[in-house]
């Protein structure tokens, strides 16, 4: 309940500061990444549409569409630097090629309903959570994966009338579950690409790491949908020198089953638009102790490898709803977002996680697609976590009084600049960072101010308002 309280505090701290501005390597930050069942329409969920909003409204250069192929080339920069903070002053940048195409096989082959999706990336750069502040969760949320990659190889088939969605191939469980069209208009990890807490309590599998996977996705009445999927465990899959390429089960430790029943509207079928989501995952692959190692003792002091366990599973709900729309005939407004999650089996490292967001679409007179957000959530360390980063840090000669949560916000102003090019300069704060990357550190380290910019360029697009011109 405190955890709550002080939430929802930050939360109304930070939302009066929106509303005042005008109107792993050594660090297991967490990646993530884009979304798609569609890689041209999704191409990266770090260019957040607008909810409801349709790909097909903006005009973009597909020359093969005629013949069925849809093709996606985009760039997604991130900057970042603390200002205060963290255990240096530095800055970082790190980016993302993205080249995929989908294939309709009903115009190439008469396969009803049938698609080919493919997807590779090239991912560059630094984290500034590794580099300068030491926290689990990186303030740039395109890191990770630092490679040319295979994100995406999929056969997609629509049946019932599209009412059954299957997928089936290499992909990941972030890009199908537990993801919101609000989430990415922010840099912070922590909640672009999804709540940052699945990656620390499983082994849910993250963009652009491909895995085998499928997943199925019914609709079962009026907006209610049932989703549920399965994915390799790997940890082949996560090793740098991994490009994604490789079509072997070698490795593999186990399974993850994500599921969701929930209620989706957009913009086409309701005034304001929503989704309120029920789900969980059932972790059935290998994971390491957080605290204990093969023989008993405390891994981190031993030096010996962790134990080697099997089995996690959790829950979430979360929603979106949009609260205010003045004009039917546009998409501004303003809108809430919410997760809570938890742990229900196995030794984590966190035990729970809240977040809480606003997202304010049209901002001034003439800029209808501009967003200004906030957003703000909690990381509650397990008492296994705790226990551990305890233990490092009296054996440094320093004292337990470790902080057990850390909250990370972010205030960010989304500027459209043309149909094809996105910036979002975002502020970021980080309260009480664990220690994750600094076990031995003897004092806290200090509270983070970071200051960010995020930039997407869209290929197809650009080149459409090009030839227009």
């Amino acid at each position: 309940m405190a955890g709550v309280k002080s939430l929802a505090a930050i939360a109304a701290l930070g939302m009066g500061m929106a509303a005042s501005t005008a109107w792993a390597e050594d660090v297991p930050t967490t990646p993530s990444g884009p979304a798609a069942p569609q890689v041209s329409q999704q191409a990266t969920k770090t260019v957040p549409l607008v909810l409801g909003q349709k790909k097909k409204s903006v005009d973009t250069f597909q020359p093969l569409a005629d013949e069925g192929v849809t093709l996606a080339l985009n760039y997604t920069g991130e900057a970042a630097a603390n200002a205060t903070g963290g255990f240096a002053r530095k800055s970082a940048y790190t980016g993302q090629i993205y080249v995929g195409a989908d294939f309709d096989f009903e115009k190439i082959a008469g396969i009803d309903g049938g698609s080919l999706h493919v997807a590779i990336t090239n991912r560059h750069g630094q984290s500034l959570s590794q580099i300068a502040i030491g926290n689990n969760t990186s303030v740039q949320e395109v890191w990770g994966t630092q490679n040319t990659h295979l994100a995406i190889l999929t056969w997609e088939q629509k049946l019932l009338g599209g009412a059954l969605d299957i997928e089936a191939g290499k992909s990941q469980a972030n890009i199908h579950f537990l993801n919101s069209p609000y989430y990415c208009h922010f840099q912070t990890n922590s909640a672009c690409g999804n709540p940052t807490f699945v990656f620390k309590n499983s082994n849910f599998t993250y963009f652009p790491a491909s895995s085998w996977m499928a997943k199925a996705k019914l609709t079962i009445a009026d907006h209610w949908f049932a989703h549920a999927g399965i994915y390799e465990v790997n940890p082949n899959r996560k090793r740098p020198d991994d490009n994604g390429f490789s079509l072997s089960f070698k490795g593999g430790t186990g399974f993850i089953v994500p599921y969701e029943l929930g209620y989706a509207s957009d913009f086409e079928t309701d005034r304001l638009p929503r989704h309120y989501i029920l789900g969980g995952w059932i972790d059935r692959g290998d994971y390491a102790d957080p605290l204990r190692d093969d023989r008993g003792g405390i891994a981190i002091l031993s030096g010996r490898p962790a134990a080697t366990l099997k089995g996690r599973s959790g829950i979430y709900a979360r929603f979106d709803q949009m609260l205010t729309r003045p004009d039917m005939t546009s998409h501004r407004g303003l809108a809430v977002f919410g997760v809570a999650m938890t742990n229900l089996s196995g030794r984590v490292e966190e035990r729970h996680f809240l977040e809480l967001g606003l997202v304010q679409t049209g901002t001034f007179a003439g800029r209808d697609r501009d967003t200004i957000g906030f957003v703000i959530n909690q990381q509650s360390f397990s008492d296994l976590a705790m226990a551990r980063m305890r233990a490092a840090r009296v054996s440094a000669g320093g004292d337990a009084n470790i902080r057990r949560d850390q909250y990370m916000m972010e205030l960010a102003y989304g500027a459209q600049i043309g149909p094809a090019v996105r910036i979002s300069p975002n502020v970021q704060y980080i309260l009480h960072p664990d220690q994750t990357g600094l076990p031995f550190r003897r004092t806290d380290i200090p509270n983070a101010l970071v200051f960010g910019f995020k930039f997407t360029i869209d290929a197809p697009t650009l080149i459409a308002a090009a030839r227009h011109n």
